[in-house]
């Protein structure tokens, strides 16, 4: 069993403006806070594969998307803009989205990576399980415009790259970012061919103008995708536990019925239990755990196909250690190394609790317990 990661140098070069944490500099403190968004995410992700797990994981030069796989996903005008926006120097889109002129380029090549991570798992199957190691991430961006650091929606692109073979029918997308794939359920809210289900916190929506979606459990679909699209809302203090629970009566059994030809995930290691961007606490062994039931869901439900795109995940040693132990997951490693950061448990009874809740909506559509 090996982990082909895509990968490209571009990927380092996009730096979102510096300020306030994700707020622009008003000048109050004495020093500029750096985007959460840095290179450092990424570099500490590749130096960590490459140390602890060597030959097994395969580093892939990642292709430039072409203009016809972005427009199966966005507006041709939102990809013009931006190229444009970013040929001028860049600067900030939103309050906490911006760009310099690396961003066009590099945004193109991480939706090209995860395109070709679903080809590539289509080819390869669970022998070769692909993961894209992008950034910028993705899964907030909607079909014209940008949205919470993500500029092209890379798993949204990997999903109609699969629906093009001819024996790929159905795609799910599960999405364990600490943050609602809200752009990902734009997307495909109305589609009955791609499965969305998004574990988060339950955050509401941060801009009600720009970024509407509150990724609550009555936003469920729409039309024929009624029931498809699936939001699982957790407290803050979710632990490893609360997942595994989500997972045991949420994610396998929906994905099971649903029989997908290829399971998508948006890896975001942001539940991390440090993370300054989150609020939940999972360790590097819930990541393990995440890993794990992502392989084997895939090995049971999703024909043994399965591609990781790497999503959010913003302090920048614990992402290294919580990719880490995904990737040790899906390898069906048994890991000898801890989390140096744990150091709070998680709320297991609130997260149990919000579970039944989306399983009670849901039930409606689903077949759970």
């Amino acid at each position: 069993m090996e982990v082909t990661a895509l990968w490209d140098e571009r990927f380092l070069e996009h730096e979102p403006p510096a300020g306030e944490g994700e707020a622009p500099w008003t000048g109050r403190l004495a020093v500029e806070q750096p985007h959460p968004d840095r290179a450092v995410r990424l570099r500490n992700i590749r130096h960590v594969l490459r140390h602890e797990l060597g030959e097994r994981v395969r580093w892939r030069d990642a292709p430039e998307a072409t203009d016809e796989q972005l427009h199966r996903v966005h507006d041709p005008s939102h990809v013009e803009e931006l190229r444009t926006f970013c040929a001028g120097g860049g600067g900030r889109i939103t309050g906490g989205t911006g760009a310099n002129e690396a961003t066009y380029t590099a945004a193109r090549y991480a939706a090209g990576a995860a395109a070709e991570a679903a080809d590539y798992a289509i080819a390869h199957e669970l022998e070769d399980v692909p993961y894209a190691a992008v950034r910028p991430s993705g899964h907030h961006a909607q079909p014209a415009q940008v949205d919470g650091f993500c500029f092209f929606n890379n798993v949204a692109v990997a999903a109609e790259e699969a629906l093009t073979h001819e024996d790929v029918d159905r795609v799910a997308i599960l999405d364990w970012d600490v943050h609602h794939g809200n752009g990902t359920q734009e997307i495909f809210f109305d589609r009955t061919n791609v499965l969305t289900i998004s574990l988060h916190n339950e955050h509401v929506s941060w801009n009600p103008e720009a970024h509407t979606q509150t990724g609550d459990v009555d936003e469920h679909g729409t039309g024929n995708g009624v029931g498809y699209n699936v939001n699982v809302p957790l407290p803050p203090g979710t632990g490893d536990d609360g997942y595994a629970a989500a997972f045991d009566r949420l994610v396998d059994p929906i994905v099971g019925q649903y029989d997908p030809d290829l399971l998508l995930v948006s890896a975001g290691g942001d539940p991390g239990t440090v993370d300054p961007l989150g609020r939940n606490v999972v360790t590097k062994a819930g990541f393990e755990s995440f890993g794990r039931r992502a392989r084997r869901i895939a090995e049971t439900s999703a024909s043994g196909r399965l591609a990781l795109i790497q999503e959010g995940g913003y302090h920048p040693s614990h992402l290294a250690y919580a990719t880490l132990g995904t990737i040790e997951g899906v390898l069906g490693i048994d890991s000898t190394i801890d989390d140096p950061f744990v150091w709070l448990e998680g709320d297991t009874d609130s997260a149990v609790a919000a579970v039944d809740e989306v399983v009670d909506h849901y039930a409606a559509w689903w077949d759970l317990e």
